[in-house]
């Protein structure tokens, strides 16, 4: 059986429970470690992903995150805890995620759209092998 190249951020089940509670932001429930920068950009982002957790946890859990932060180099611009894991408020128009339409436009908006934008649409249209594909590959496929 094959095993699943680890690559230097991702902790398997032996390392995690190593990592002492205080190496968690959420301590209690030991979720999001912040063992490394790469772990400290997840926790920011799904912060408010984590469940059965009190305020009071999210509040101490945002400034572990923060202290971490200043630790491995990561900006955060967040600067309450309510705001982690949200898209900013300031989004421009232009930077949110189109949404194809049909026709001949949707084609040409394709390729001014990410890999993931891309991705997501093969997803929804259920094209098989979509997750080895690269942008051009994912682009010739919607086509």
């Amino acid at each position: 059986m094959a095993t699943r190249k680890q690559t230097s951020n991702q902790l398997d089940a032996g390392e995690r429970d190593e990592l002492s509670d205080s190496a968690y932001a959420f301590p209690r429930v030991r979720k999001e470690p912040l063992n490394d920068a790469s772990h400290v950009r997840n926790a920011i982002a799904r912060f408010d992903q984590v469940r059965d957790v009190s305020d009071e946890e999210r509040r101490e859990a945002f400034r572990r995150i923060k202290r971490a932060a200043g630790k491995y180099g990561v900006e955060m611009s967040a600067d309450r805890w309510q705001d982690l894991g949200k898209p900013s408020a300031t989004m421009k128009s232009s930077d949110k995620p189109r949404t194809p339409t049909k026709g001949g436009r949707a084609a040409n908006r394709r390729a001014d759209r990410s890999r993931d934008e891309l991705y997501a649409e093969a997803k929804r249209r259920n094209i098989k092998g979509r997750s080895g594909m690269t942008k051009a590959e994912l682009h010739r496929a919607l086509s």
